[in-house]
């Protein structure tokens, strides 16, 4: 397969004579038709959006510094975005491009559609805000995902992102046409969500007193600097908002039972050891964790009820991993507790814990998510697995009539390092190049079609403690998370790593006028 590809301001041009056609647009569509002609997008054209295409409209606006009017007969020499349900393309996130000499129509079969139909013009014309003639050969795009979950977790626990970054995230995940935002909003280093109802957990859970310097295992001491932030509820709404917009479903997770030190700073009755604590300041897994009593189990469904309240996701995460027994072994109450519970081992009472959140978030019409260890305790089939220790517990949730997001540290962790040498920084360990990442199947071979069928897809993890800043962030972050959306999105038969390298050159370009810090693939 040979890809034809121009300069990026003739973007629009790059499609090739051959039946193995190739446009310069990730994640690559399912299905591209070249046609006789080309269009030819003037200064002041018309755009035309009907009201059901509304976001899509306004992203068209945006990229091509022309006026958006409702609508649905398509000009002459214009654009047009509607909304069609009866568009016979699988899943509703499906659309349809038409780029003819007299125009160009795009039909989404929902606004979200619409929506990836935008996004895919946007980059067929190229990347430019600045009002100008725009060549675009004739094709017909069919496109639609192969997976419902194509999304990102931000751990803003260890290191806080402002408000005004997680923006230019969405927009970052929307223009590669991710659809989910797992925040990681509370852990031992940092409690970073307002609740009303206990203020401490922000006034004291959400600053540690210094952060580790260099690598945990080198033991270089502390920076003796006090590290906080936390994020308002009105904060919260507003990202939520926004992410709404451009069809980005925001996923909280309030971690449980263990990484509590920071909320258990706060509040130290939340302990099994009723001492005193401070948030922590070293990276890796502690000891602290919930207790299993009644009262606590009380307050975390009072903060679950305000996390509700901000957060109109399906979808509620609650952790569940790395959760250390210590404590509850050596804690008279615990054991108690099992007792009283007619539980025979420890770690049933993680099960019985996350079986209580699980039972109070659907009573109030949501979906439990966790990562993989909240099968070792049981827990309903309605709850979703998130597998992040390889492939072995997705295949283990899915079996057993669980729906999974496949998060495995093999092909999803994006806080490992991408190259070797010292140029790279540091991270937190591990290998992980872009290649890799591209070869992921978020469906494990092991499964039978009806098991492979709740696979709802995949997530690309940034976890932080490595990740001090924005500018960092997209640097582990960029392009990795880009080939995981077309790993997301595209048939398994049409990847083609040789075809990605050649299109993200054109991505690459829309990433610097954007201010992007992402690793050229060339370094």
């Amino acid at each position: 397969m040979r890809a034809c590809f121009i300069t990026v301001m003739a973007a629009a041009m790059a499609l090739c004579a051959s039946p193995a056609v190739d446009v310069p647009v990730i994640p690559r569509p399912v299905r591209v038709t070249p046609a006789k002609g080309v269009f030819v997008l003037k200064p002041g054209a018309r755009l035309v959006a009907a009201q059901e295409a509304a976001a899509a409209g306004r992203a068209l606006s945006k990229a091509f510094a022309l006026e958006a009017t409702p609508g649905t007969r398509r000009p002459r020499g214009g654009i047009l975005v509607t909304v069609d349900g009866s568009l016979r393309l699988p899943g509703e996130e499906a659309y349809r491009l038409r780029i003819a000499p007299g125009g160009i129509e795009i039909r989404g079969k929902t606004a979200a559609g619409a929506f990836y139909g935008a996004q895919t013009l946007i980059q067929l014309a190229g990347e430019s805000h600045k009002p100008g003639v725009r060549e675009l050969r004739s094709v017909l795009i069919e496109d639609y995902p192969r997976f419902p979950w194509r999304g990102a977790m931000l751990d803003v626990s260890r290191h806080f992102l402002p408000k005004d970054y997680i923006f230019k995230f969405i927009d970052l995940l929307a223009m590669q046409k991710m659809n989910v935002l797992h925040l990681h909003l509370t852990d031992d280093q940092g409690w970073r969500i307002e609740i009303q109802k206990y203020p401490k957990l922000t006034e004291i859970g959400s600053v540690r007193k210094e952060t580790r310097v260099g690598h945990e295992r080198e033991k270089k001491g502390f920076d003796g600097t006090p590290y906080g932030g936390f994020y308002t509820q009105a904060d919260l709404r507003e990202i939520v908002q926004y992410a709404q917009e451009r069809f980005v479903q925001v996923v909280p997770e309030i971690e449980m039972p263990g990484h509590a030190q920071a909320a258990i700073a706060a509040y130290p009755e939340l302990g099994n050891t009723g001492e005193r604590i401070e948030v922590s300041t070293r990276w890796g897994v502690h000891k602290d964790v919930f207790n299993v009593n009644e009262s606590t189990i009380r307050f975390l469904q009072d903060v679950l009820d305000e996390v509700l309240a901000i957060f109109p996701s399906r979808f509620i995460h609650v952790g569940g991993d790395e959760v250390p027994l210590d404590q509850w072994k050596a804690s008279p109450q615990a054991q108690a507790r099992k007792k009283e519970l007619g539980l025979k081992e420890d770690v049933e009472l993680h099960g019985y814990f996350i079986r209580r959140m699980d039972q109070f978030l659907r009573q109030r019409g949501r979906r439990l998510v966790g990562w993989d260890e909240i099968l070792e305790g049981g827990v309903d089939p309605s709850a979703t697995v998130m597998s992040w220790r390889g492939n072995k517990g997705g295949i283990a949730a899915a079996r057993s009539g669980h729906d999974v997001v496949m998060a495995p540290n093999t092909h999803t962790y994006f806080d490992y390092y991408q190259a070797k040498g010292p140029e790279e920084g540091l991270a937190i360990g591990g290998f992980l190049p872009l290649e890799k990442v591209y070869e992921f199947d978020p469906t494990p071979p092991e499964l039978k079609p009806e098991e492979a069928k709740r696979i709802l897809g995949t997530q690309g993890q940034l976890w932080s403690e490595y990740i001090p800043s924005p500018q960092r962030l997209e640097y582990m972050a960029f392009p990795r998370l880009t080939a995981l959306a077309e790993v997301a999105w595209t048939p398994k038969d049409r990847k083609d790593y040789a075809s990605f390298l050649e299109r993200l050159r054109f991505y690459e370009q829309r990433w610097r006028s954007m201010g992007v810090n992402f690793r050229p693939t060339a370094k």
